[in-house]
């Protein structure tokens, strides 16, 4: 094999890798592609962590940085229960089942208590390493869909319900990530609202259309308009309405109907 050879520790964008690894950076005259080896792993192409997997290993950070006490927006969740939710989420699809179907929450939240009750650390090096191999989470497409916003949201439910947060500054193609997942699930989020909504992105590109900035979440009369940026727009239609950065539009009654409205996940 030959080659510039230099030696790095670096985070294993393998999630079935459960350490960060001493790897060997290889530059192969043959292709110029830049390979590694992880432990006693064979070479493989070194790819970019998803915009899901860079998520969770800033979680993982802030929770570690925060503790297990500390409050979040989720209700009276601490950080170690908003742990633990993820932890079953991922591992234990019977238990995960609850989160969305009533009634199996109770089975969920007895499985998610005793998730709760592992050490800290356990429980962060848990999620810092990812699903299982035979949880669905495991499938990169999956993965991406259902853990972009499942991370992002809960690093702001812990960010947030700290004093004196500000927003992230996020990287713009982050930013059109987030958009398009928002936009596109929009009428999803906004079926329950009673009135008309539109949603206004307002840290697009200069260069781009103005209707590649707007989306049609809610039909009906009178509208509200709501506009921010694309991360402050996922957190409000994901019900963190009270924290998200956001400008209004309308007249008062009709806002008063959307911010009592049920948001659907």
């Amino acid at each position: 094999m030959d080659g510039t050879v230099m030696s790095a520790i670096v985070p294993c964008v393998d999630l079935r890798c459960r350490a960060t690894c001493e790897a060997r950076l290889v530059w192969l005259s043959s292709d110029g592609l830049q390979r590694a080896r992880c432990g006693p792993r064979t070479l493989r192409r070194m790819s970019q962590p998803t915009w899901a997997q860079r998520e969770r290993q800033e979680l993982c950070r802030l929770l570690e940085e925060v503790g297990p006490d500390a409050p979040t927006l989720c209700g009276d969740w601490t950080t170690r229960d908003l742990a633990a939710h993820l932890i079953v989420r991922e591992s234990r699809p019977d238990a995960a089942a609850g989160i969305v179907f009533k009634p199996m929450a109770q089975w969920t939240d007895r499985i998610q208590d005793k998730a709760a009750t592992r050490p800290w650390s356990q429980m962060i090096q848990t999620i810092r390493t990812g699903p299982p191999k035979l949880s669905v989470f495991s499938l990169p497409k999956a993965d991406a869909m259902a853990n972009t916003t499942e991370y992002f949201v809960h690093i702001e439910d812990v960010r947030r319900a700290e004093p004196e947060w500000e927003p992230r500054k996020l990287p713009s193609k982050f930013s059109d990530s987030l958009w398009k997942i928002t936009s596109s699930r929009a009428r999803g989020f906004y079926r329950h609202v009673p009135v008309g909504v539109i949603l206004e992105r307002t840290d697009g590109a200069a260069d781009s259309p103005t209707e590649a900035n707007s989306a049609k979440a809610a039909s009906g009369s009178p509208t509200v308009t709501v506009s921010g940026p694309a991360q402050e727009l996922l957190l409000f239609s994901f019900g963190r309405k009270d924290y998200a950065v956001v400008d209004i539009a309308g007249d008062r009654k009709s806002i008063d109907a959307l911010m009592a409205a049920k948001m659907s996940v």
